[in-house]
């Protein structure tokens, strides 16, 4: 799988074009804004666009979707709790093929009650659930500091320390980190226990 991090618009998101390299087939992740840049990276690799994947249903993760569903005649795929409109649902272990590549959905509600993260080829897109250095707000409606804890603590912190981190924003001193290195350095995903997290969360 070959990615494409493409920092867009000025809350400084990501968009990814994730790429399966033997056949060219591909998948975009949360399109929002400057589109030709991602338009450009679609016709300049030829690639073929099954599938939009959006990390949870924020404006800023999905403004993007309608017209790169037009301009490449892909499907948008989003989690049974999004409450946009989308062609398929997926749900916590869900597989979504394109070409020989394979990215499996994991469900991490916190930041929204329908966020997701999507891991496959040692690649961990972690949308705003965590961000390098951080985490994602948990007071939006449908966020839940109880929820992100258990996300954070039973799910991703027991994840594959190698995991690449790819995150839903450029907000850390890197615009990648991985697993093994946000458990050491990521003050957020230090040992604490669930109520000490709602009590840091509330304090933030």
């Amino acid at each position: 799988m070959k990615v494409y991090q493409l920092e867009v618009g000025n809350m400084q998101n990501f968009t990814y074009v994730v790429q399966d390299e033997e056949t060219d087939e591909a998948v975009i992740i949360d399109p929002s804004w400057d589109l030709d840049q991602l338009i450009e990276v679609i016709q300049k690799n030829n690639l073929k666009v099954k599938y939009i994947i959006n990390t949870h249903h924020h404006f800023d993760h999905t403004v993007g979707n309608d017209a790169m569903a037009m301009q490449t005649g892909s499907k948008i795929i989003q989690h049974t709790a999004s409450t946009l409109r989308s062609d398929i649902r997926v749900s916590d272990g869900d597989k979504i093929s394109f070409g020989n590549s394979e990215l499996t959905v994991i469900h991490t509600p916190g930041h929204s009650k329908d966020s997701i993260c999507l891991v496959g080829d040692g690649k961990f897109f972690s949308g705003d659930t965590l961000f390098v250095g951080n985490c994602g707000r948990v007071d939006l409606p449908g966020g839940s500091a109880r929820e992100l804890y258990y996300s954070l603590f039973s799910l991703i912190s027991k994840m594959d320390e190698n995991l690449m981190l790819y995150p839903g924003h450029n907000y850390g001193n890197s615009p990648t980190s991985t697993i093994g290195r946000e458990k050491k350095t990521n003050f957020v995903l230090q040992p604490r226990t669930e109520n000490e997290f709602l009590e840091f969360m509330n304090s933030d």
